[in-house]
Order: structure tokens, then C-alpha cells, then sequence
């Protein structure tokens, strides 16, 4: 994705592979494919390689929008089915696919529930809550945030976004394409993924981390990140692979809202 010259694709896997070897085997996926990108994109001078993949991803997410509207808004609880939906825009990543049917999910996810549900935690948390800062995940998938986000009508909400790119995670230039910064503030994480020491996070995501009465977190890569987060955050997911299935206790391909902290 980032070259079709194979001599660049050769170096790129040898410094990959170099990288690699001083990873601790204690490192979690969010430590190390930060440097894993990095190295790629230096080799190869390709900022983004998934810029097209992300582009196509919102525009196919944007298209998918007006029936998630109305399926939500048509919903005994539209915020539940709005919460279920972002959830399930969760198939949107390019990591582990490049094929995906947002329809066919919006239906799928309305028509099981969470497998770990901590939905009436998570109304009764964000009905006493002043700020709410929402982590964005994949782009594509933000279309289905920015549903949500509606759907709760809350009085301040703060979305962070990566600050540069790093796999087909969202940045601001996904915020903006698909309406997200006319809902809410969007700062940007910092070096990647944010952690519960904040270490490497931006000012300003230190400010809305700090802020926050509630984070909702979107993503494996969130969880990753905060499962061990003393914050009042609850995230919401689709389990992917086996290793987080293992360890939410969940079947793979189910959809999770959980409160960090929560059994």
C-alpha cells in the first residue's frame, strides 16, 4: 500500500524486522505498530498509505448514513440502537480486511445485543455528565460516532482523533469529511495511542482526558490501550480476534459496551 517498488519493500520489511527484535514480549499491538508505521513510511516517503482506503472507507460509511438515521430514530431506544450501530461500524477496519458491508452489519448489530452490556451504567454515567470526551477509532466507522454523538444530545463533547496517520485510524481530516467537528471539539491524541499515564499525549488531549466525566472509547486498539484505566471509561467495541474475545470473555464477532473496571 505504501510502494509498488519492490527495493523499498525489501528495506522497509528488513527495518521492520530490526524494530522488531527490540520489542519486549510484555508490548502490546498499540506500542509497537506506531514504530512499525513510522519505519514504513520513512523508507517508503508515503505519509498515508491508507489515505485511499480511508477515503472510501467514510464515503461508503457517508452513503450507509441517512439508513442508519432512520433506523435509529425508528428504534424503541434510539440511543441504544445508535450505540449498537457504532459498534458494529467497527467492521471498518482496514487493518485485518479491506471488504466490509456496512448495511449488512447495521442489521446484524440491531439484531443481537452486547455481549458484555454495561448500557444502563453507561446511560446513568452520561446523564450526570457535563463533559464527554468520545476516542474515534477507524475512519469510516466515525460516521457511525457521529450517529451516536446525535443521538445523546450532550452538552459538551470533546472527539480525539490521531495526529497523524497511523493505520486507518481517523484524523482530523476524517472529522472534518464526514461532520464531525460541527458536533464537537476535536483535538488530536498525540503520539498515538493514548494511555492511562498520558504519557506522549497532546496538551490538549490531556486537557479533555483530565476534563472528562465519561470517555467512550471506540476499538480494540482503545481497549488495548485503557483496559486498565482507572477513568470512568466505557468502550464500545466489536471483538475481532481471539486474544480480546479471550479477554472480555466474548465470542469473536460480538459486540461489547463495557465500563472499564466492570467484571
Amino acid at each position: 500500500m505504501a510502494t509498488d517498488d519492490q527495493a523499498l519493500q525489501h528495506c522497509a520489511v528488513e527495518r521492520v524486522l530490526r524494530e522488531l527484535q527490540t520489542v519486549s514480549l510484555d508490548a502490546r499491538p498499540v506500542d509497537t505498530a506506531p514504530r512499525v508505521h513510522a519505519a514504513v513510511r520513512q523508507i517508503t516517503a508515503c505519509d498515508d498509505p491508507y489515505r485511499q482506503v480511508k477515503s472510501e472507507s467514510n464515503a461508503l460509511a457517508l452513503r450507509a448514513y441517512p439508513k442508519a438515521a432512520e433506523l435509529a430514530s425508528t428504534s424503541p431506544d434510539p440511543v441504544l440502537a445508535a450505540a449498537k450501530l457504532a459498534a458494529a461500524g467497527n467492521i471498518a477496519d482496514s487493518a485485518i480486511g479491506h471488504s466490509f458491508d456496512f448495511e449488512a452489519g447495521m442489521g446484524r448489530a440491531l439484531g443481537q445485543g452486547f455481549a458484555v452490556d454495561h448500557y444502563s451504567q453507561f446511560r446513568a454515567a452520561l446523564a450526570h455528565a457535563d463533559h464527554t470526551l468520545y476516542l474515534a477509532d477507524n475512519a469510516g466507522e466515525i460516521v457511525f460516532d457521529r450517529l451516536l454523538i446525535e443521538r445523546l444530545a450532550l452538552p459538551r463533547v470533546t472527539v480525539a482523533v490521531k495526529a497523524d496517520p497511523l493505520l486507518n485510524d481517523a484524523t482530523r481530516e476524517d472529522a472534518h469529511a464526514v461532520g464531525i467537528d460541527g458536533l464537537a471539539v476535536v483535538v488530536s491524541t498525540g503520539d498515538g495511542w493514548p494511555r492511562p499515564d498520558l504519557r506522549g499525549a497532546s496538551q490538549e488531549f490531556r486537557t479533555a482526558f483530565q476534563r472528562a466525566d465519561v470517555i467512550i472509547a471506540k476499538g480494540q486498539a482503545n481497549y488495548e490501550a485503557l483496559s486498565e484505566c482507572n477513568a470512568n471509561v466505557f468502550f464500545l467495541l466489536i471483538a475481532k480476534c481471539a486474544v480480546i474475545a479471550r479477554h472480555l470473555g466474548t465470542d469473536i464477532g460480538d459486540l461489547v459496551l463495557k465500563r472499564a473496571g466492570s467484571p
